[in-house]
């Protein structure tokens, strides 16, 4: 079964936290990313830029019509996700609880229910 996981946050929530910390941050997430690529568990994990560079796209007469946003009416935002690929929703939980600032932040976790066939 596949899961997304996903982390929420801000552009005032990065800035806030210490220059100095931002090594051993990513040291921990690239640390837990190779565990779970290893155990074929992680299928992928992907940062998202900051709200403010999201754009919507609409089509219009048949071509795409773009603008800024979303504008967001929340003050947290989908920062980065996880498509992972687990045994049990347990182990899915297991390896959510495992991100490392999952002890400060929840790890929002959606089971998927399909995906189109990759051979159409």
């Amino acid at each position: 079964m596949k899961y997304v996981a996903m982390i929420y946050g801000n552009q005032a929530k990065w800035d806030s936290f210490p220059a100095e910390a931002w090594p051993e941050a990513i040291a921990k997430q690239e640390a837990f990313n190779k565990k779970y690529r290893e155990s074929g568990e992680l299928l992928g994990a992907y940062g998202l830029a900051d709200a403010a560079n999201a754009q919507l796209v609409r089509r219009k007469d048949g071509a795409p019509v773009v603008t800024d946003g979303p504008y967001l009416e929340t003050k947290e935002y989908i920062a980065s996700f996880y498509m992972l690929d687990c045994d049990s929703l347990e182990r899915a939980q297991e390896i959510a609880a495992d991100m490392p600032f999952a002890d400060v932040e929840p790890v929002e976790l959606w089971p998927v229910l399909h995906e189109s066939a990759a051979d159409m």
